[in-house]
């Protein structure tokens, strides 16, 4: 009996082992490469969808430029951007293109004494301090915002992207509906000549330069702030409320969002209406081919968005990105069956 058992362990084993060695021969790994916005949460869900299912995601925050410029080249299985392509764009190149998170972009400063949403700003003079104009602290538009504060006597740095950059589209986007002289002078780009200011690549550049110089300002994704604990403002949204940003102010503004797939998911959501609503909102956007020479690597792509729609809300809002609405990822999934092919013109997923 002992001997018996003792065998149809070591077959079970055997058979375990084998399985283990099957299945890891067979792991996909998948591509991608572009924003920086949603590195945070794409580096968690691909942690925790490896420990599901044994796939991996390789992900370069390289920012939005270089993520349309790979997706283009087929030289990553998907690009990822935060300026979302026009239809005319994505018919051009033959991209599918979707809305995977929405999260926020925030003024963040280095003043010390104040605490994070202590100091308030508004959208006009944001683009004040960006075009150069309002040098000091304690400039009386500044003052006359944050009556109580002790502001100090000192120049503000501005430090900005130096990259191609879907952040920085959000962030100009938000500027040019807000100030005329912005719109006419620098208008809105994923990169733009900057008036004044020193520049740093990724938000990762631009969190260690305004960390490191007393009396900068600059911009980032909302989950570096909160990672690198830097000091973020208050914004004086469309109507006229002073909100924070959170999850709940991102999710006032993707409230008014309206998604269409014959538009390529376009939408911009700066400077939307609510008194809740965060003004410099936006979400972030995934490409891929329409046509895959790469059937297998496609459907791993696809497997890896459909997981992280379904599983990953939770982890998303940790990190204070908003999900997008159920109803949103039933029209991406269905686009992607209408969409996206193989050579043959079979659906891939």
């Amino acid at each position: 009996m002992t001997l018996s058992f003792t065998r149809t362990t070591r077959r079970l084993a055997a058979a375990v082992l084998s399985f283990a060695v099957l299945a890891q021969a067979h792991a996909l790994d998948i591509t991608g490469a572009g924003a920086t916005f949603p590195y945070p949460v794409y580096a968690k869900w691909a942690e925790a969808y490896r420990a599901a299912t044994g796939n991996g995601l390789n992900y370069q925050s390289i920012g939005s430029g270089g993520g349309i410029k790979q997706i283009k080249a087929k030289t990553v299985d998907f690009g990822a951007t935060d300026k979302p392509l026009t239809k005319e764009e994505l018919d051009r190149d033959n991209l599918v293109q979707w809305p995977m998170v929405i999260g926020g972009v925030v003024p963040v400063v280095n003043l010390a004494g104040f605490q994070a949403g202590q100091l308030k700003l508004s959208g006009a003079l944001l683009a004040d301090i960006y075009l150069g104009k309002v040098k000091k602290w304690n400039d009386p538009a500044i003052a006359a915002l944050n009556k109580g504060l002790a502001l100090p006597n000192q120049d503000i740095l501005v430090v900005a992207r130096s990259d191609g950059s879907g952040t920085t589209f959000i962030f100009t986007n938000y500027l040019s509906k807000v100030s005329a002289e912005w719109k006419d002078k620098v208008g809105s780009d994923t990169a733009v000549k900057w008036p004044t200011g020193i520049n740093g690549k990724g938000n990762e550049g631009v969190a260690s330069y305004v960390r490191q110089q007393t009396g900068a300002i600059g911009y980032v994704e909302y989950a570096y702030a909160l990672q690198n604990k830097m000091n973020h403002v208050q914004m004086k949204n469309r109507d006229g409320q002073f909100v924070s940003p959170n999850d709940k102010s991102f999710s006032a503004a993707a409230a008014n969002g309206n998604w269409k797939a014959d538009a390529g998911f376009y939408e911009i959501l700066t400077e939307e209406p609510g008194k809740a609503s965060w003004p410099i909102t936006g979400a972030t956007f995934i490409l891929m081919q329409k046509v895959q020479d790469n059937p297998e690597k496609a459907r791993g792509a696809l497997s890896f968005f459909d997981w992280a729609y379904k599983n990953g809300a939770k982890a998303a809002l940790e990190l204070d990105y908003v999900p997008m609405p159920e109803s949103v990822a039933r029209l991406v999934m269905g686009e992607w069956k209408r969409a996206i092919k193989d050579t043959a013109g079979k659906p891939v997923f």
